[in-house]
């Protein structure tokens, strides 16, 4: 397995993380655990989670499940010193959790120390926001996204806040580094400036959407990871399952994410099964599993840290954790970028 440092922690990560939102609704238990082993047998030394999991559907009957799960691994694997976790802190407007309160130094202190007591850890190793609390242009909010509203003040006031909150953490050994999620460059560099103001932990990393289907992060972000040495965490590198090729032909398989989310999170248009028609021709052209060759790709790119995908199964683990072993040759990258021209925008 490929290790990568995590921002400028000294932390050495690997290329793949293993995605839990699904533990506690698709994933029971029993499988979880057992994923957890699998991925961490392969080289695999990061889990990444958050408060809110599981997904499908997010409930405040459910809220936190996914920690428990986690958690109860803990303790009786004895492996914590072999694993790396990664949580959040949800905010404005989830329900579930809160009642949608925003961000802020109470949410935050009340956060971690759930996490911890659900995890049964004595420290988080990455804590992330999951989303900035003046709003994201992530998960197809960027087809109508103003940020001509936000309070310049209001942000800086939050983030000094939160970043002073964060370093007493920090200093308590309740976390050991922080990250963002669904951010922007200008918010990522505020929150880099928060932490040098205020003696606070730094950005390690960006936890944004990143696919062969959804390439935000080529431009700007890519710019302040390679500038400011703060790596992309990829989540949903294959496109909710659409990379895999299960719902090809518009069809919805019994027991699939689609299931609870008809639309996968507005990633179903019209336009995108010509794009995922392209890729899996691509990798079959090339003699490749199409779910190897995603994750492969979105693991390889200069900016990435480290790609984060769930698997439902243990079967989807096992050919999930392939892409280890793959190296795209350079001709089929160039095909890769030539099908992203012809498909830029799919969702």
């Amino acid at each position: 397995m490929r290790m990568n440092e995590l921002g400028r922690t000294g932390l050495q990560i690997s290329e793949f993380c293993l995605g839990t939102m699904t533990f506690g609704t698709q994933t029971p238990p029993e499988d979880a655990h057992t994923q957890i082993d699998m991925a961490l047998d392969a080289g695999i030394n990061m889990l990444d989670t958050a408060e809110m999991y599981p997904v499908n559907p997010v409930s405040a009957e459910t809220v936190g499940l996914s920690e428990r799960i986690i958690g109860d691994w803990v303790a009786k694997s004895g492996r914590r010193d072999e694993l790396l976790i990664a949580t959040k802190v949800s905010g404005a407007g989830n329900k579930a959790v809160r009642d949608g309160a925003p961000v802020s130094r109470a949410t935050v202190l009340e956060a971690v120390d759930g996490s911890l007591s659900r995890l049964r850890c004595d420290h988080i190793d990455l804590y992330q926001i999951h989303w900035p609390n003046r709003g994201s242009y992530m998960f197809r909010q960027n087809w109508d996204y103003d940020p001509s509203g936000q309070d310049r003040a209001e942000t800086a006031a939050h983030m000094a806040e939160v970043a002073e909150t964060l370093a007493e953490l920090v200093q308590a050994g309740k976390i050991r580094h922080f990250g963002l999620s669904n951010e922007s460059a200008w918010g990522t560099m505020q929150w880099l400036r928060a932490a040098e103001a205020h003696g606070a932990p730094r950005v390690a990393s960006v936890q944004n959407e990143y696919s062969l289907l959804c390439r935000l992060y080529d431009t700007d972000m890519a710019e302040l990871s390679a500038n400011e040495d703060v790596g992309l965490l990829a989540f949903s590198p294959l496109a909710a399952g659409l990379l895999s090729g299960k719902y090809a032909g518009d069809v919805t398989p019994e027991g699939t994410r689609r299931v609870y989310n008809p639309t996968l999170g507005g990633r179903i248009t019209p336009r995108v099964w010509e794009a995922i028609s392209a890729y899996l021709a691509l990798a079959a052209e090339h003699d490749l599993d199409p779910v190897q060759m995603a994750l492969a790709w979105a693991a390889r790119r200069p900016f990435t840290a480290s790609a984060i995908f769930g698997a439902t199964s243990v079967a989807q683990l096992r050919r999930a954790l392939g892409a280890a072993r793959l190296d795209l040759p350079p001709e089929l990258l160039a095909e890769i970028d030539a099908t992203h021209r012809a498909h830029p925008m799919p969702y």
